[in-house]
């Protein structure tokens, strides 16, 4: 159901990561603590988990860490305000987000995680190992935030390693898919560059120039055609959530951000 028009995003902007620079102690980006596994509650609420891991020798990305922690917090906060999804919160009354390495045990308590800058990544066969039997016992990962061909590739490789090609195609997802009308009507999908290239070139959208001009969502099915791996190419969802307090790049892009991440979450948790 429509819950209210999406224009709402545009009415005011919310900072929340001076909400959590707030929390406890430092080590993290921004100040934030580093919200391991033996912290959080999982008490059946959407908890934002996103998966720390190893960059290798020869991708394209710049780390798990890209957009943490104020994408993970923001994303939680409209979740709350916009829909009926429970979203867990701290005793202390903040958005819960948590990292998790695939090996730890508490990665299968998550029904959703997310990577940014996947196209770096690196899996070793015991993390491979890991990652599939998650996604085959109900888990949904969102890949977010590679760009062009060489990151692809990159990405495909390590995906690869935990879901073989002849097992587990990969699809593009055209806009008759539900997950582009869970709640928003998404008709066209963005092209969402982050707000360091988008301020830099004076309003470009494709950060690898002609080799990402065109954003794409793809997808990888189990055998029974459920969705477990969303893939999202030549576009930055992270940004969208993150960029919160730059006016000019929020009214641009958390609308149709939003929209598809709402979506994206919505469908994770229901299918």
């Amino acid at each position: 159901m429509r819950l209210r028009t999406f224009a709402l995003l545009i009415v005011t902007v919310i900072v929340i990561a001076a909400d959590g620079a707030a929390q406890g102690r430092r080590g993290g980006r921004f100040g934030m603590p580093l919200r391991l596994p033996e912290n959080p509650s999982y008490d059946g609420g959407f908890q934002f988990c996103r998966i720390m891991f190893r960059n290798s020798g020869y991708g394209d990305g710049n780390g798990w860490y890209v957009d943490w922690p104020r994408a993970d917090i923001n994303l939680s906060y409209r979740l709350s305000e916009l829909t009926t999804l429970p979203v867990s919160r701290t005793t202390k009354g903040e958005y819960e987000h948590i990292l998790l390495r695939l090996t730890d045990k508490e990665l299968f308590k998550c029904p959703f995680v997310m990577m940014t800058e996947p196209g770096g990544a690196y899996f070793d066969e015991e993390e491979a190992s890991r990652l599939r039997d998650y996604l085959l016992k109900g888990g949904f990962l969102w890949a977010d935030d590679f760009w062009g061909e060489y990151a692809w590739t990159a990405w495909v490789t390590e995906l690869r390693k935990a879901l073989p090609s002849g097992q587990y195609p990969i699809r593009d997802l055209e806009l008759d898919h539900p997950i582009f009308h869970m709640l928003y009507e998404v008709r066209k999908f963005p092209q969402i560059p982050s707000i360091g290239f988008w301020m830099g070139t004076g309003g470009e959208t494709s950060e690898r120039y002609g080799d990402s001009a065109v954003p794409h969502a793809r997808a990888v099915t189990d055998a029974d055609g459920r969705m477990i791996v969303l893939m999202t190419h030549n576009t930055d969802f992270g940004d969208a959530f993150e960029r919160e307090d730059n006016r000019a790049y929020f009214d641009r892009f958390a609308s149709e951000g939003y929209a598809f991440g709402v979506n994206a979450v919505l469908y994770a948790m229901t299918h």
